[in-house]
């Protein structure tokens, strides 16, 4: 689950628990509201605590000089 969908589902569970007055027999709109906002809170953490540290990339350039007997390192992180 992206951060979209998250998004999505916490407004959308926050509309029905709070918005709508509809009374289906069997059915309790405010009870799913509630379960899509957990759900949608729940893809949040998800996504800022297991999927965001994955997603970097780091790259390491080595150049020798023979003539200096110098080496130079280069290390670049970029966030994806």
């Amino acid at each position: 689950m992206r951060l979209g969908t998250s998004l999505f589902l916490i407004a959308l569970g926050a509309i029905l628990t709070f918005a709508v007055t509809v009374s289906l027999s069997g059915i309790d709109i405010q009870t799913i509201g509630v379960i899509l906002m957990f759900v949608g809170v729940l893809g949040l953490v998800l996504e800022f605590v297991i999927f965001r540290p994955r997603a970097r990339r780091t790259t390491s350039v080595t150049s020798t000089d023979p003539s200096a007997r110098t080496t130079t390192r280069e290390s670049t992180t970029r966030d994806l």
